[in-house]
């Protein structure tokens, strides 16, 4: 919190909650609740170099690969899978049996069901559609410089 001219520490005084049959990988972090619990739900897998952040709440048997980071306070269902290097900003809502590419970044709710990837995360066909249209895009350029100086245009 910042204080006139410092930022001061605000005490996180909650804890965390771990389901049975957890696994927890190499390095990986998951902070105390500031004031509740962070709670890691039964099942879930954990890989290595995770940080869940505070008052966290897991869902049961989610999957969370390597490097995926989770900001304070996002809610993620059950059988959710994060592949790595997804980062979810705070105070989201992710619904049960949802599935987020890799490298992408989510900045919305995503309700039940749904498949997001890409930065900024969308639905992913959505996604993959503009991946597609993105290696297709020197040749439009090309075509579209030779139409332009067929027609006299920009000369």
């Amino acid at each position: 919190m910042f204080d006139v001219d410092a930022h001061r520490k605000i005490p996180q005084i909650g804890n965390v909650v771990i389901g049975d049959d957890v696994e927890i990988g190499a390095n990986t972090t998951i902070d105390r609740g500031a004031l509740g619990s962070t709670v890691v739900g039964r099942g879930t897998k954990i890989d290595n170099l995770v940080q869940v952040g505070h008052n966290v709440e897991l869902g049961e048997h989610c999957i969370l690969c390597a490097q995926v980071g989770i900001a304070g306070s996002a809610k993620l269902g059950n059988h959710t899978i994060l592949a790595g290097q997804v980062g979810i900003a705070g105070h989201l809502k992710i619904g049960n049996r949802v599935t987020i590419g890799s490298k992408s970044g989510v900045m919305h709710n995503i309700a039940d069901g749904e498949q997001w990837l890409g930065i900024p995360a969308q639905p992913d066909r959505q996604a993959k559609r503009m991946m597609i249209a993105m290696q297709r895009l020197p040749d439009l350029l090309k075509k579209v410089a030779a139409w332009e100086k067929k027609l006299g245009v920009n000369e």
